[in-house]
C-alpha cells in the first residue's frame, strides 16, 4: 500500500520537430512538471519496464540495459500535461550518464500517433550541463508528455536527471472536485427495517423542506431537515434528514431536498449479498503465482499467473534476501499482492488473512450468521468440489505464502519470519505482474511479521481442523514456531527507511502483537501459558489500547486478539471473559458515539481530526468492532452504526462518492493499481468490483494529490486518480473488513432482530475419553414442525458413536439430527428430547449455534 514511486508505461515516440525560439517565459508562468526536484520520490514519474527508476543523491536515475536498438526502447517520462495552442514553454533540466549517450527529450502526445510538440537530442555525459529549450504550441493538449528518450546503447549505463522544469501558458483554474448534488445518501440502499438518514449541504440555516419519492415519481414521505451547522471534517454547512420510519421496498427512490434530487437507491431485504461476494472476490483476483481464470472472472479481468520465473518474471519460488542480508533463498510463491505495487507483506497479509478467517469462525458462534454463501461453491474462485468452505481455500492461498515466509530452521533467526517481498526498485505503472522483470528479494526478519504468523497459523490450526487434518497441524507447528521466535527476538524492528521498492512497515511497539498472537494460541491450544501471557499484558482490559480511536489497522492489532477472546469459546475464566467484552463494548460505545454524532454519520473521528491514510478501511474496521458488539448484545445501537457507517462508505459523505467500485452512481473507478489501469491504458479494465478505495487522506503525500488537493478539509483529501496513491489506493487489508462488514449487514436481512422460533438447551457430561451429551429442543413458535432437522456444526474433531431418539449423521463439521417416525411432529410448546455419545478429540468445545429446518434457533442453557 506504501507506494512511494510509480511509473506509465513507455510510449514509443513520433517524428521530431525543430526547437522553436530561445527566450525563456518569466519564472512566474505556471509550472507543469509534478515533482521536478523528486524530494517526494519518484512519482508521478515512469519508466519502460526494463529501465527501474530511483532516486538518488535527489536525481531520478534509470539503469538502463545494453543493447537496446532504439531511443524509444528506454524511456523516463512524466504524463498528464496541459498545453495551451499558441502558448510559449520552456523545457529545462540538468542530466548525467555514465556513458557517453546522446538523448531525446520531446514534449509529444502521450499516445498515438505521439505528436510532437519539442522534439530536440542532446549529448549527456558524466558532466552535469543545464539544458533549456523553448518552444510554442501548436495544438491544444489536455494529455502531453514530457519523454526522455535514452536508448540506443550498446553498453549498459545510468541515466540520471534533475531539476525538470516545464513553464509556460496559464495557470489552471484551482481543482474543484465534482461533488453532484448536494443531497447526499447511501447509493445502494437502505434495508428495509434498517436505519435511513442523509445529508445536505446547503447555506441555508433554517429546516428545509424534503421528500422521498418513488421510481414512479409518486411522493411517499416528507419532512423538514435538521440543521447540523458547519461539519468540521468537511467544512460544509449541512443539514440532516431522516426516513427510517419507510419500510416499503422497491427501487429508484430518491430523495429531493429545496429541489436538488439525490442519486437513485434501493430500499430491501437483500442489497448487500453481492457485496459480500465481490469483496471476497477481490483476494482471487490478487492472487500471485496462479493463473486468474477468465472462467471466474471474466476475460477482461484475466491474466497469466505472476512471478513463476517465467520470463520476463524472475519468479518468488527461489527469492534471496537483500544482498549481504541472508545466505540461503526461500520458496515464497503464492500469497496476495497487497496493493497497486506487487509487494507481499506479512504485516498486510496478517490482518487481511485474520479477518477473512473471523468471517467465517463468526458462522460458529453468531446464530444470525449464514455460512451457506461463504461456503464449497459459494465463492469466485477454483477451487471448488473439495468439501471446504470457499473462504478458507482464500485465506490458505495466503497462509501458505506466510508459514513460506519463516528463516528455516539451523539459520540464526530460524521461526522468525520475514517483514516483506518485492521488486528491487518500485514496480512499474501500468504492469501486469507476469510481465514484471525485476529481481525480487526478501526484506530482513522482524518480530511484528513472527508474531503475525504465529496468531494467524494459529487461527488457521482451528478452522482447518475439521477440514484438513495435515494443513492444520503444519499451521499450529508454524505458530507455535513463531511465537517462540518471537520471544526469544522480541524487539527486531522494521527499518524505517526500508522503503525502496515497498513500503517499510516500520512499527516500533509489538506489544499489540503479542497480545494477538497469545489470543489465537490460547484459543487453538487452551494451554494455560498463553493465558498467562495475556493476563500479563498491559494492553488486557485496556479498551483505548486494544481498540484506538482511529481504529485497528496493520500496526494495530491487539483488537483481532480481543474480539476472538470475546466469541470463540476458550478457558477464560467468567471475570476474565468479561475483562475481554467490556473492552469490545465500551470501544463500540465510543465509536456508535461518533457515528450518531457525525453529520455523515460515520463511526470514524480520529483525536486529531485528521484522516489518515486509508482512511476508510479504518471507517470498516470500527464497523468490524460494532458489528461484534452487536453480536454479542443484541444492542441496536450498534447495528445501526454499522448501517451508518456503510452509508457513508457508499456515498453519503462529503464528497457524494461511492468509494466502492461498481456500487452506487459515483463510484470509485480508477484506484491506484498496477493492472487495473483503464485511466492510463484503455485496454485495462477498472478494478473489479467491490473493490475499495482507500479515502480521504489529509497528508496528501502524492504529487497528485498536493497538485490539486492543498488546503483540502480533511473529509474532502481525496481524488479518483489512479496516481494518486495516498488518497486512492487499494489493498487486500483494507478489502478485508469491508468483506466482514457486508456478510454482517447481508446476515441482517431486513435489518429487524429475527425472531426465534425454537430453544435449544445442550448439556455435555465428560470425562477423560468420552461424553454424553442430552439436547432438549423446544418449538416456539405457532406451528408445528413436521419432520423436524436440527443443524450444528462442531468446531473441532469430536465425533458422535452412538444416539437415542434421533438419527445423527456428520458430514464434515456439520451434524443433522432427524426426527424418528414416532416423534417426527413437534408441536407449539413442545419439547423433543434426544443425544448421544461420542469421543473428544484434542480440545473440545460445545457448539454455539443451532438451526431448526434451516432457521436459527436461541440456545436455553449450555454446560
Amino acid at each position: 500500500m506504501w507506494v512511494g514511486a510509480v511509473a506509465t508505461a513507455g510510449l514509443l515516440a513520433g517524428a521530431l520537430a525543430a526547437p522553436v525560439g530561445a527566450a525563456q517565459p518569466p519564472d512566474e508562468a505556471p509550472e507543469l512538471i509534478v515533482n521536478g526536484d523528486f524530494s517526494a520520490g519518484t512519482a508521478p514519474w515512469w519508466s519502460t519496464a526494463n529501465s527501474p527508476v530511483t532516486v538518488s543523491d535527489g536525481r531520478l536515475c534509470a539503469d538502463v540495459p545494453g543493447g537496446t536498438a532504439n531511443a524509444w526502447d528506454a524511456i523516463v517520462g512524466q504524463n498528464r500535461l496541459a498545453l495551451a495552442a499558441d502558448e510559449e514553454y520552456t523545457l529545462s533540466y540538468t542530466a548525467t550518464s555514465t556513458v557517453p549517450v546522446t538523448i531525446r527529450a520531446n514534449v509529444q502526445m502521450e499516445t498515438e500517433p505521439w505528436t510532437t510538440e519539442l522534439a530536440t537530442t542532446q549529448p549527456v555525459g558524466a558532466t552535469a550541463e543545464r539544458v533549456t529549450e523553448t518552444f510554442t504550441a501548436g495544438t491544444d493538449h489536455d494529455a502531453a508528455q514530457l519523454v526522455f528518450q535514452i536508448g540506443g546503447s550498446a553498453e549498459a549505463f545510468t541515466f540520471c536527471v534533475d531539476d525538470v522544469s516545464l513553464r509556460g501558458g496559464t495557470a489552471p483554474p484551482p481543482y474543484e472536485p465534482d461533488t453532484g448534488s448536494p443531497v447526499r445518501i447511501n447509493q445502494v440502499g437502505y434495508l428495509t427495517h434498517g436505519p435511513k438518514s442523509g445529508t445536505v449541504v446547503t447555506d441555508e440555516t433554517d429546516p428545509l423542506p424534503w421528500t422521498l419519492d418513488s421510481a414512479a415519481g409518486t411522493r411517499v414521505a416528507e419532512g423538514t431537515t435538521t440543521p447540523a451547522g458547519v461539519d468540521a471534517s468537511s467544512r460544509q454547512n449541512v443539514h440532516t434528514f431522516d426516513f427510517s420510519a419507510v419500510t416499503t421496498p422497491g427501487d429508484g427512490y430518491t430523495v429531493t431536498v429545496a429541489g436538488k434530487k439525490s442519486e437513485p437507491f434501493a430500499i430491501g431485504d437483500d442489497l448487500y449479498a453481492s457485496l459480500r461476494t465481490d469483496a471476497l472476490a477481490y483476494f482471487y483476483h490478487n492472487r500471485s503465482g496462479i493463473e486468474i481464470d477468465a472462467d471466474i472472472v471474466g476475460e477482461r479481468y484475466a491474466r497469466p499467473a505472476g512471478h513463476l520465473g517465467v520470463s520476463p518474471n524472475q519468479g518468488d519460488n527461489d527469492v534471496p534476501c537483500r544482498p549481504g542480508e541472508c545466505d540461503y533463498r526461500l520458496d515464497a510463491a503464492g500469497g496476495w499482492y497487497d496493493a497497486g505495487d506487487h509487494g507481499k507483506y506479512v504485516v498486510n497479509g496478517g490482518i487481511a488473512v485474520a479477518q477473512l478467517m473471523s468471517v467465517f469462525e463468526r458462522t460458529l458462534y453468531e446464530e444470525n450468521a449464514d455460512a451457506e454463501p461463504l461456503g464449497d461453491g459459494g465463492l469466485r474462485l477454483p477451487e471448488h468440489g473439495n468439501a471446504i468452505p470457499d473462504i478458507l481455500d482464500e485465506a490458505r492461498w495466503e497462509l501458505d505464502f506466510l508459514m513460506r515466509m519463516q528463516v528455516p530452521a539451523g539459520e540464526p533467526l530460524a521461526g522468525m519470519a520475514h517483514h516483506k517481498l518485492h521488486d528491487r526498485a518500485w514496480t512499474g505503472l501500468p504492469l501486469r505482474p507476469d510481465r514484471d522483470p525485476q529481481p525480487r528479494e526478501l526484506h530482513p526478519p522482524t518480530t511484528a511479521a513472527t508474531l503475525n504468523l504465529a496468531a494467524t497459523a494459529a487461527q488457521c490450526a482451528r478452522l482447518f481442523q475439521v477440514y484438513d487434518a495435515d494443513f492444520a497441524a503444519r499451521c499450529r507447528a508454524a505458530a507455535r514456531s513463531a511465537w517462540t521466535a518471537a520471544k526469544a527476538h522480541p524487539d527486531v524492528l522494521a527499518d524505517p527507511q526500508d522503503a525502496t521498492g515497498g513500503g517499510a512497515y516500520n512499527d516500533d511497539d509489538v506489544r499489540d502483537e503479542f497480545y494477538w498472537a497469545a489470543a489465537e494460541l490460547f484459543l487453538t491450544t487452551g494451554e494455560d501459558g498463553y493465558r498467562q501471557e495475556l493476563l500479563r499484558s498491559p494492553l488486557h482490559g485496556d479498551t483505548e489500547a486494544v481498540f484506538p480511536r482511529g481504529g485497528m489497522s496493520w500496526g494495530s492489532v491487539a483488537g483481532l486478539g480481543a474480539l476472538d477472546l470475546a466469541s470463540v469459546p476458550g478457558g477464560l475464566s467468567a471475570d476474565e471473559l468479561a475483562t475481554v467484552r467490556r473492552t469490545v463494548t465500551e470501544a463500540a460505545d465510543g465509536y456508535a458515539a461518533d457515528s450518531d454524532g457525525a453529520a455523515y454519520g460515520l463511526p470514524y473521528a480520529p483525536d486529531d481530526g485528521r484522516y489518515v491514510w486509508g482512511s476508510n478501511s479504518q471507517v470498516a474496521n470500527n464497523m468490524v468492532v460494532l458489528g461484534s458488539a452487536y453480536d454479542l448484545t443484541g444492542r441496536t445501537a450498534y447495528r445501526d452504526a454499522v448501517l451508518r457507517g456503510l452509508d457513508y462508505l457508499l456515498g453519503r459523505n462529503a464528497l457524494n462518492q461511492s468509494y466502492v467500485t461498481g456500487y452506487g452512481e459515483r463510484d470509485s473507478r480508477n484506484q491506484h493499481h498496477r493492472f487495473w489501469a483503464n485511466q492510463l491504458d484503455p485496454a485495462l479494465p477498472h478494478p473489479a468490483p467491490g473493490s475499495l478505495a482507500g479515502g480521504p487522506n489529509a497528508s496528501i503525500e502524492d504529487p497528485v494529490a498536493q497538485a490539486k488537493l492543498k488546503g483540502c478539509a480533511p473529509a474532502m483529501c481525496y481524488i479518483d486518480d489512479i496516481e494518486s496513491w495516498a488518497t486512492n489506493e487499494i489493498t487486500i487489508n483494507w478489502n478485508a473488513p469491508l468483506a466482514w462488514v457486508a456478510s454482517f449487514v447481508d446476515d441482517l436481512g431486513d435489518g429487524e432482530p429475527a425472531k426465534s422460533q425454537c430453544e435449544v438447551a445442550y448439556t455435555s457430561q465428560r470425562w477423560s475419553n468420552g461424553f454424553t451429551t442430552h439436547v432438549a429442543l423446544k418449538n416456539t413458535g405457532d406451528h408445528t414442525v413436521r419432520p423436524w432437522r436440527l443443524d450444528w456444526t462442531f468446531a473441532d474433531q469430536q465425533q458422535v458413536t452412538d444416539a437415542w431418539g434421533a438419527d445423527i449423521g456428520r458430514t464434515g463439521p456439520r451434524v443433522t439430527a432427524e426426527a424418528l417416525n414416532w416423534n417426527a411432529a413437534l408441536a407449539p410448546g413442545d419439547t423433543v428430547r434426544f443425544g448421544f455419545n461420542g469421543r473428544p478429540t484434542g480440545l473440545v468445545h460445545d457448539p454455539q449455534v443451532f438451526r431448526l429446518n434451516g432457521r436459527a434457533c436461541g440456545t436455553a442453557s449450555r454446560r
